[in-house]
């Protein structure tokens, strides 16, 4: 049974995610935040599976709340899904570069979102297709060929060629299929790459590979597996 922690600062948002999730069964809300200082104190506290915090709040905002919680937790972590109004929020890039799990539109249906917390408690990321494509395209900055000192020289040929593949957004099965390998193995360079350049999550290795050029804009099929 999940347990989670929600942080909004709207009380009647706040109020009506916690009566849907009391509400649902195999989940245990254990807090409830207005905002990003009370929501660290509470996984402090809590020590919660899941958070869904919201991205834009008064005083410390969920960026900052979610790099600190992060930051402090013990093992395991918790999985934080963020929460936004809308699709194309710039502060969602800054929540996946410090380790959100993913993010949730204010307007997700019900069911939905009880199947996105399942899914991070799972261990996976949870990513939506449209908006994530249209945050990297919009915020991420890259240059027109991959940096030299990027940390990419480190990896080996293979490596490159799965952290493209997974900046493309596809799920590691996917690649498994596209290079003739088996999940494991794909399962194993992904592990590496992610090592190798100090990354902490599927997330931020999205982000790192628009961000040095290794793959260009273009159509991308946002997969949920982690790495």
């Amino acid at each position: 049974m999940p347990t989670v922690l929600v942080a909004d600062d709207q009380f009647l948002i706040r109020s009506g995610l916690v009566a849907l999730l009391r509400a649902a069964p195999g989940i245990e809300v254990v807090g409830e935040a207005q905002d990003g200082e009370e929501a660290i104190e509470l996984a402090a506290r809590t020590r919660p599976d899941v958070i869904l915090m919201d991205i834009r709040m008064p005083g410390v905002n969920g960026i900052t709340a979610t790099e600190r919680i992060l930051s402090q937790a013990s093992a395991p972590p918790p999985k934080i899904l963020v929460l936004t109004t809308f699709d194309l929020d710039e502060y969602v890039h800054g929540a996946l570069k410090v380790g959100a799990c993913g993010f949730l539109l204010k307007d997700t249906p019900p069911e939905r979102l009880l199947a996105a917390i399942d899914t991070v408690h799972a261990g996976d990321m949870l990513f939506s297709a449209p908006v994530i494509k249209g945050l990297i395209e919009t915020y991420t900055p890259r240059p027109a060929v991959p940096e030299p000192h990027s940390g990419l020289e480190t990896l080996t040929p293979r490596e490159l060629e799965v952290l493209e593949l997974v900046g493309a957004g596809m799920s590691n099965s996917d690649i498994a299929q596209r290079l003739v390998l088996s999940t494991a193995t794909i399962k194993t360079h992904v592990h590496r790459c992610m090592s190798k350049l100090m990354l902490n999550s599927r997330a931020q290795a999205v982000v790192f590979a628009y961000e040095t050029g290794l793959i260009s804009r273009g159509p991308a099929t946002w997969g949920t597996e982690t790495p």
